[in-house]
């Protein structure tokens, strides 16, 4: 039996999007917590720069605190889609897998 490319192509594409759909969701959340939060201490920050609260002095320490808000921010978002890389290849190698074996009748793994 031959491989049906058609419906491998199909198949990938359903089982990569069911993946990225359901990871999507998760990161979107956790994007538009975390961007909440980062402006919310911008505005602190900023009010306390205009109060005099936060002084030259002491400006750089709150601003370093916001620059690393903003970093790990971005590190945990990068982690998280490195994840949902990993997890789209795993369904991606599977469906691939398992056409092979269903046009050949030989297990693979």
């Amino acid at each position: 039996m031959a491989l049906d490319l058609t419906q491998l192509i199909a198949d990938l594409k359903t089982a990569i999007s069911e993946i990225v759909g359901k990871d999507l969701t998760t990161i979107r959340g956790f994007q538009e917590r975390q961007l909440k939060a980062i402006a919310q201490q911008s505005a602190l920050v900023s009010a306390g720069i205009l109060t005099g609260d936060i002084t030259p002095e002491t400006r750089e320490f709150f601003l370093d605190g916001l620059e690393d808000m903003v970093l790990n921010f971005l590190k945990t978002l990068r982690e998280i889609l490195e994840v949902t890389i990993e997890k789209a290849w795993n369904a991606a190698v599977k469906v691939i897998w398992s056409a092979i074996e269903k046009a050949t009748g030989v297990t693979l793994l």
